[in-house]
């Protein structure tokens, strides 16, 4: 019997296209004889949608055309089953059962913990970070204070609310100034270069800020590293067991992989992040390339991550310095080019994703979450004064 294996993509982020590209390209990938494929799709209004017709790339040039055609859809727990089930008509009809779902969806409210969270809550087998590994994992600030408590080294950076600025950019700003130009601005929990700019100046550092704001209440502004090399590894695994992929060496036009580097390189539109410039493998030595397999490893296990994941690195080519600058939990085409020079085919890679999002469900359902009390019948004979050890 196939597993019934959902992949949901899309969802409320400005990588919201990005998503689309990378579950088609995974859909288009997965072994269909142990697998029935049921693609959910999630529009930029958080609206579930599903049917075959959705995993043609091509359906998405016309929205309209696709809610049309496709059902709108919710997908709920019932009777130790996994339902996906039409929201609309009087007799809402069941669609098919779930067993496994896969979310590729990146960015805000899918790879940052809110999708995982729903799933967990619903108690659905899923691939990949879970809750607590996905919202660190977002959060760049979080990510680089748990780093750093491991002993993975970053850059220096500083971080602040936007309401704070607000209130006295001034202070700041010269907060901020105390590291020395450049300086890098990002949204704390933004992806794919969104929001980011290089500031060299007062000027600069303020126009890069009033943009970031625009995608994230909480800003990071980190140095730049010069005479820099950008490396990315994947890893994947669980906290048991992790391999580690080819590294790549990647560039773009700016200090920094930007947004239309990543997704739109060589007008090769589509491709998702197999489009970006890149040296695969990178251009290292061995002593580098051990040192960045080892710090690759040690961030992944520090944040609990799980399937395959990127993380990115920045090297300091004059002073030999390596910095780990952030992990995607998501990561673009799921890093499948970096397999493939791993002699790690994708349809090979995709398998070893979906078992260990088995195995890591099966290792939880091991653990005890719950035990029996008597609280709520002391509650109810005594209220809540009466039970001990509760203060009203």
């Amino acid at each position: 019997m196939k597993i019934k294996l959902a992949v949901i993509f899309g969802g409320c982020s400005v990588e919201h296209e990005v998503s689309i590209i990378t579950a088609i390209q995974a859909m288009n990938n997965i072994d269909t004889k142990k697998y029935d494929i049921i693609p959910i799709y999630i529009d930029k209004k958080g609206i579930w949608y599903s049917g075959a017709m959705l995993r043609d790339i091509k359906i998405f040039n016309d929205l309209d055309l696709m809610k049309r055609y496709a059902k709108e859809v919710v997908l709920y727990k019932r009777d130790n089953e996994f339902i996906l089930q039409s929201k609309r008509g009087l007799l809402r009809k069941d669609i098919t059962t779930v067993d496994l779902v896969l979310p590729i969806m990146h960015g805000t409210k899918g790879e940052d913990g809110n999708l995982q969270g729903y799933l967990e809550t619903v108690g659905i087998p899923f691939c990949e970070s879970d809750t607590y590994a996905s919202v660190v994992g977002q959060d760049k600030v979080f990510m680089k204070q748990i780093w750093n408590s491991c002993g993975v080294p970053t850059v220096k950076y500083d971080w602040f609310f936007d309401t704070d600025y607000n209130k006295n950019p001034d202070k700041i700003i010269e907060r901020l100034e105390k590291m020395g130009y450049p300086l890098i601005v990002k949204p704390a929990r933004l992806g794919s270069s969104v929001g980011i700019a290089i500031a060299h100046n007062s000027v600069e550092l303020t126009e890069a800020i009033s943009d970031a704001i625009n995608y994230d209440t909480k800003i990071l502004v980190e140095e730049v590293v010069e005479n820099l090399k950008e490396l990315n590894i994947s890893v994947l695994g669980n906290y048991q067991k992790q391999q580690l992929s080819v590294i790549e060496e990647v560039g773009g036009k700016n200090n920094f992989l930007s947004y239309d580097d990543k997704y739109k390189g060589g007008g090769k539109e589509g491709k998702g992040m197999a489009s970006a410039k890149r040296i695969i493998p990178a251009n290292i030595d061995e002593k580098l390339e051990k040192e960045v397999g080892d710090i690759a490893i040690k961030a992944f296990k520090a944040l609990n991550s799980s399937g395959v994941v990127r993380i990115d690195f920045l090297v300091d080519t004059k002073n030999n310095k390596v910095y780990a600058n952030e992990i995607n939990s998501i990561p673009g085409s799921l890093s499948f080019y970096l397999w493939n020079k791993t002699d790690k085919e994708y349809q090979e890679l995709l398998e070893d994703i979906l078992n260990i999002g088995i195995k890591d469900y099966k290792n939880k359902q091991s653990k005890t979450y719950s035990f029996d009390t008597n609280i709520l019948s002391d509650f109810n004979n005594k209220g809540i004064k009466g039970v001990k050890g509760i203060k009203k």
